[in-house]
């Protein structure tokens, strides 16, 4: 479509006051009124005309002339009913309207509940939508009908079709001896999966002994999938669509069917399990001298938890140890492995985002009993190391063998982004050699130098958001965060499909070898998997943030009068965001701070007043009490806890 000089094609993003904005790719998004959306809903792509339009501040405003894509036709909100009709309140309050369902259309919903509403008739600006209700996810009190609701905004399928139960029918639960022939057999190879005390996917499995040369041989064996999950199938179609499974606070919507994911699939200790298995020769520098991939049999022999591992490495915990007794020589022999992988990543420049996640625990009718944080420890990093270290290697053996492949890149940072967190730091004090062509192990001289400071986590935060966002690629673009010249997911296929697609190349290229003609197959196949998947990622990762954030407000709505302490996270021009220890984040507004006038001074990244000058800085510590939390709009405010007796 042919755009005019004065126009503008773009996504609407609405506000529940009715206004809204385009959002333009060159940013400077054009603010739209409310008279002028012109029948515009949230998330549509519409073509606007601009009427004023100021160049130094890159301000705009205009008027919507063309809806182009509608961005949805389904919508969930809580239904409310009248005598003779009914109207659903969209959760998405971005939505800016109400939409009419006529009785005969309500599908037996009640007032609050939940609903997935279909629009038939849309809003052309002077009334609202019509439509009718497709499907009731539950009274919106019911436990658990939040989190889903959340999901089904998204439009995320939770249950698998009739067609794919159909299809897993036939699978046993025991590996057929007809499947182990011609595999290599490490079953008689001691190994362990070490996970969360939680976990029920179990992927991926490790073995580590020292050889006589002196050096490391690592085994990683990762759980076969492409076994079950054969190409081209209603079972592989829906997998694809899904891309990845979805981690919640009370759930996981998983990529694959539970018979796969946490039966036949997943490597449960005492049985034995069908293998894509990368094993290494590690020199003591961290080296990988060489490798091979082969397709196996495994049996493991323990299913060990990150915390039982933490407990024997570093509590030296003598009951534990006693326990797992055969195993504690490889435990420490993996730790020292671990160490001489993290030291080799660090010494090329490698960056460590050791981000703080949240542990929500609920009881059994979904209320928040406890959000903890998620602590990192030795067990998580040696597991991490050596995923690392395979999907390196196995990345790189696809790329100099020239195979279709899918990697896992990322690039280097924005200059615009990157520019600004640099100013940023160097108003702090710190000193920054370069801005121009920024090298990973600049910021890694940051991350050393903030350690252990009030600010680092801070610090840390927006030194990630300057980043690009990591992607699935066809072609091999490096890791900028890893410092890796080549890195791929190869360790995951029960929950991310490239992993899955990989695994499905390697075993092709290892039995029969891939014809040109496949190869131009793959090829496309690549680039479609490599696109869904990085979409459907994103939107995984919003539905496990905004479900999390619904369940910290409804941790803090009884928590109002309460004072905590907490560090200042963000600072911006309407207010000051304090984090607690638990993670929670809630903002202090200016206008709430009565004491004096306070400015916010973006060149030196603090807040002022104007009359004391006292200023608030990142890092700096408060005491804060919970004034008001809205569940609806994921929203907690705080107060000085002295701000009454000022």
């Amino acid at each position: 479509m042919e755009v005019k000089k004065n126009e503008v094609e773009g996504r609407f993003q609405g506000h529940e006051k009715g206004f809204g904005f385009v959002l333009r790719e060159e940013g400077g998004d054009v603010f739209i009124p409310a008279k002028f959306t012109n029948g515009a809903l949230n998330k549509d792509l519409v073509l606007c005309k601009v009427t004023r339009e100021r160049a130094d501040t890159k301000a705009a405003e205009g008027e919507i002339i063309k809806i182009v894509e509608r961005g949805t036709d389904k919508i969930v909100g809580t239904y409310m009913h009248n005598q003779n009709f009914g109207f659903v309140v969209p959760d998405d309050k971005k939505m800016g309207t109400d939409i009419y369902i006529p009785k005969s259309k309500s599908n037996g919903a009640v007032d609050g509940h939940k609903v997935v509403v279909k629009i038939t008739e849309w809003l052309d600006g002077r009334k609202n939508p019509d439509g009718e209700i497709l499907e009731i996810i539950g009274h919106k009190d019911d436990p658990g009908v939040d989190v889903m609701s959340i999901v089904m905004g998204y439009d995320v399928s939770v249950d698998f079709t009739d067609k794919v139960y159909r299809q897993i029918e036939g699978i046993k639960e025991e590996v057929d001896l007809e499947d182990i022939k011609g595999r290599q057999d490490f079953r008689d190879v001691k190994m362990v999966t070490i996970d969360g005390d939680d976990a029920k996917d179990l992927d991926d499995a490790v073995s580590l002994e020292n050889l006589p040369n002196g050096h490391y041989k690592l085994g990683v064996y990762i759980a076969d999938v492409t076994h079950y999950v054969k190409e081209g199938t209603a079972l592989d179609k829906e997998a694809l669509k899904r891309a990845t499974s979805i981690y919640l606070v009370d759930r996981v919507i998983p990529m694959l069917p539970h018979k796969l994911s946490n039966g036949i699939c997943s490597l449960n200790a005492g049985t034995d399990r069908l293998a894509l298995s990368c094993i290494m020769e590690i020199d003591p520098s961290g080296k990988v001298l060489g490798h091979e991939i082969v397709e196996a049999v495994i049996n493991v022999d323990r299913r060990m938890t990150y915390t039982n591992v933490y407990k024997i490495l570093e509590l030296e915990d003598e009951e534990i140890i006693s326990q797992y007794s055969d195993f504690v020589d490889m435990f420490k022999l993996m730790r020292e492995l671990a160490g001489i992988l993290t030291e080799k990543r660090y010494r090329r420049g490698a960056l460590d985002f050791d981000t703080e996640e949240a542990k929500i625990r609920l009881d059994e009718k979904g209320k928040v009993v406890a959000i903890e944080k998620y602590e990192r420890n030795i067990a998580t990093r040696i597991i991490e190391e050596f995923m690392l270290v395979c999907n390196e290697t196995v990345a790189e053996d696809a790329f100099w063998q020239e195979i279709p492949f899918i990697y896992r890149s990322h690039q280097e940072p924005n200059e615009e982004k990157i520019d600004t967190f640099l100013s940023f730091i160097t108003g702090l004090g710190y000193v920054v050699k370069s801005k121009q062509k920024v090298h990973s192990k600049e910021l890694q001289k940051i991350q050393e130098e903030i350690q252990g400071k009030s600010e680092e986590k801070v610090i840390l935060r927006l030194m990630l958001r300057s980043m690009q966002q990591a992607r699935y690629t066809a072609t091999n673009d490096g890791h900028f965060g890893l410092a890796a010249q080549y890195y791929c997911h190869f360790t995951s296929p029960i929950r991310r499909y490239p992993d899955l697609q990989i695994h499905r190349i390697l075993k092709e290229n290892l039995n029969k070898g891939l014809s040109e003609k496949r190869v131009e197959s793959l090829k496309n196949r690549t680039t479609e998997v490599s696109e869904i998947s990085s979409i459907q990622e994103r939107v995984a990762e919003e539905i496990e943030r905004e479900t999390e954030d619904l369940k910290k407000c409804e941790y803090m709505k009884d928590k109002v009068g309460e004072v905590f302490e907490g560090i200042i996270s963000g600072l911006t021009n309407w207010g000051i965001y304090v984090e607690l220890p638990n993670t929670v984040e809630g903002l202090l507004r200016l206008a709430d701070l009565n004491d004096d006038y306070y400015i916010f001074d973006d060149k030196n990244y603090i807040i002022i007043g104007e009359r004391t000058k006292k200023i608030y800085r990142l890092g700096d510590t408060l005491q804060v009490l919970v004034a008001r939390v809205s569940v609806e709009s994921r929203e907690i405010d705080f107060l000085l806890e002295d701000t009454e007796k000022v």
